[in-house]
């Protein structure tokens, strides 16, 4: 018997974020995560800027995805971001 696909949540981050937008996105994705059985957290990132703030909206997203029992999906990540993911040590949460 094949397994099935496991359940995806699709989120997209705008760009650019500033510290301002970060309860609001956790909020929401908290939100989202509660509403569904997802057990992938997929996360268009292509607008997000390699800086501080990213690192840290993706941290915080990542911690609450862990909290629902579900793993996060990077689709769009730029080269520079996807470098500054592994040189914090977060690409073992933070996948392709």
């Amino acid at each position: 018997m094949a397994a099935s696909a496991p359940q995806t949540a699709t989120l997209a981050i705008r760009g650019p974020l500033v510290r301002a937008d970060l309860p609001g996105l956790i909020a929401r994705t908290s939100a989202l995560l509660a509403s569904s059985e997802a057990e992938v957290l997929r996360c268009e990132v292509s607008q997000l800027a390699a800086d501080a703030v990213a690192i840290d909206a993706l941290a915080r997203l990542a911690l609450a995805a862990r909290r629902s029992g579900c793993r996060v999906r990077l689709c769009g990540a730029s080269a520079e971001l996807y470098a500054l993911i592994a040189f914090i040590g977060l690409d073992d949460v933070l996948a392709r």
